[in-house]
């Protein structure tokens, strides 16, 4: 992925779903950034209550793929928005040492922060011959929603809270 220069109003707030995301609106120079911390509900909940009074629509930059309508469920809280896709993602087969990694039973985990990038990582060990092994090693997923893909798989975790901290607390603890 290449990185866009941003020339925005670095002035203006910013409403991120998670840390991470709100780091980057940092690190690209916006002085007003706020997290949710957790899922599209969250942000929902804070947006609704930071933008009440909002004079314009809120831009609302977004994947191909969603996990929610934003846009609609702000609308239920009077918040006006409007939606930009700015990225998709796509299914790939794994690189060669990552198939072999997994036929030989060398990869202990495989972290899942989003249902699409479950689904892709379903369709990348289909097109790469290693369905059967990516399906035994233990999937950690940051929410219900993100595990569903996973289906087959043996040894699926969800993370308590829906966020990155939890979902390495997954990581860390012994495998069940």
């Amino acid at each position: 992925m290449q990185a866009v220069p941003v020339t925005a109003d670095k002035t203006l707030p910013v409403f991120a779903v998670g840390d991470r995301s709100a780091e980057a609106a940092r690190r690209a120079g916006f002085s007003e950034v706020s997290s949710a911390n957790g899922d599209i509900t969250d942000l929902v909940r804070l947006v609704a209550a930071r933008a009440v009074g909002a004079k314009a629509p809120l831009l609302y930059l977004a994947g191909e793929d969603r996990a929610g309508d934003l846009v609609a469920q702000l609308a239920a809280h009077g918040t006006d928005a409007e939606m930009k896709v700015v990225y998709r993602t796509v299914a790939e087969a794994f690189p060669p040492v990552l198939a072999a990694a997994l036929e030989s039973g060398d990869v202990d985990a495989v972290l899942h922060f989003s249902r699409r990038s479950a689904e892709l990582f379903v369709e990348g060990a289909r097109a790469s011959g290693v369905a059967g092994p990516a399906e035994d090693v233990r999937h950690l997923c940051l929410s219900a929603q993100v595990a569903e893909p996973l289906a087959g798989a043996s040894r699926v975790t969800v993370a308590a809270r829906p966020e990155e901290a939890a979902l390495v607390a997954l990581l860390r603890a012994p495998p069940a």
